[in-house]
């Protein structure tokens, strides 16, 4: 798997923020140092790849290969999805195109092999749905919904998401789907917080897209859509040699928020412009959410902060492999805080 610059820059960005915010090092969440790296492999057509084995994938741990392990369970693991749905600016176009939603979610629930909470954002982001496998309740909920204000605090609604489904067992996989435009507009967490709480957490996120250009052409008319970088807007930290680094990932995450949240976990970005493109991404999501191999390794005293991963084939030929990127240890004498949230209905 290539390991992208943009990636690179976030790696370093992050790690510059993990030393600077409140002297607290963040922890990644497992036992007995056994970091998970959920990893889809597909072939030039983009088709999934099966039958592999521990043996198929090199896994390095900053550059030192480790021993994997492949759980062959994975497949029959139920799941925790939390779908987040963006109401607001120019999504009263979009929600049309988006009704197959809750059809392509039914034979998930009917199965009874994963359970789904819905999350609605514009400006604020609601729970409108807690954890269920009530397919019909689900698809009444969809159906209700409306149009929000002139806000899309996707960072906002990613964060919301991430801690609900931190609150689900542990040994079911965590999905997050994300439909939205790409551009974040009115959060208030800071872009650089989620992206190092996704580095704690095992969570997959999944994001389809619509393209923000009718929303792009509204600001430009009212002034509000600039694409040049602003000092005044950028998240400054104190610490040495940190503001290149975070200009460059605050503006990353301008152009396409959505786009850099999932490249952080190694789940998988799509943009829809017709119903039929959508359904045909909602599909691709369904069967691509047990197609996955849990791959894992024990990484013996890794050091504190920021760890980056790279996941390949032994023998790669034409396939290629999507996995996460990279992880936070946490120092030996720390702990990772409790979460604070609600538990699911």
């Amino acid at each position: 798997m290539r390991f992208t610059a943009l990636s690179f820059l976030l790696a370093i960005a992050m790690s510059f923020v993990a030393m600077a915010q409140d002297g607290q090092e963040p922890a990644f969440r497992s036992e007995s140092n056994v970091v998970i790296v959920p990893t889809l492999v597909r072939d030039r057509d983009r088709n999934t790849v099966y039958g592999l084995t521990a043996q198929d994938f090199i896994i390095e741990d900053d550059g030192v290969p480790q021993k994997v392990h492949l759980d062959e369970s994975a497949t029959t693991k139920p799941s925790s999805i939390v779908v987040v749905l963006q109401l607001g600016r120019r999504a009263d176009y979009e929600l049309p195109r988006i009704q197959g939603l809750s059809s392509m979610l039914t034979p998930l629930l009917d199965g009874q092999h994963a359970i789904v909470a819905l999350v609605t954002f514009d400006s604020r982001v609601q729970q409108i749905q807690g954890f269920s496998t009530d397919s019909s309740a689900i698809a009444r909920k969809l159906s209700a919904v409306e149009a929000g204000d002139g806000g899309a605090a996707i960072v906002d609604a990613v964060d919301y998401g991430v801690k609900l489904l931190q609150t689900t067992p542990n040994d079911r996989q965590r999905v997050l789907l994300l439909v939205s435009e790409t551009r974040d507009h009115g959060s208030k967490k800071r872009s650089t917080d989620i992206l190092r709480e996704l580095g704690n957490s095992n969570i997959v996120v999944y994001a389809l897209t619509f393209s923000p250009s009718k929303s792009n052409v509204l600001d430009t008319m009212r002034g509000t859509n600039n694409p040049d970088f602003h000092p005044e807007q950028t998240e400054t930290h104190e610490g040495p040699d940190l503001l290149a680094p975070l200009i460059l990932t605050a503006q990353a995450m301008r152009k396409n928020a959505a786009k850099v949240i999932t490249s952080m976990t190694g789940g998988e970005y799509a943009q829809f412009a017709t119903g039929k493109t959508f359904d045909r991404d909602m599909t691709e999501f369904s069967n691509h959410l047990y197609a996955r191999y849990l791959l894992s390794f024990a990484a013996s005293k890794p050091h504190p902060g920021l760890h980056h991963l790279v996941v390949r084939l032994a023998a790669p030929g034409k396939s290629s492999v999507l996995a996460r990127e990279s992880y936070w240890a946490a120092a030996p004498d720390s702990a990772a805080p409790a979460q604070q949230f609600p538990q699911p209905n």
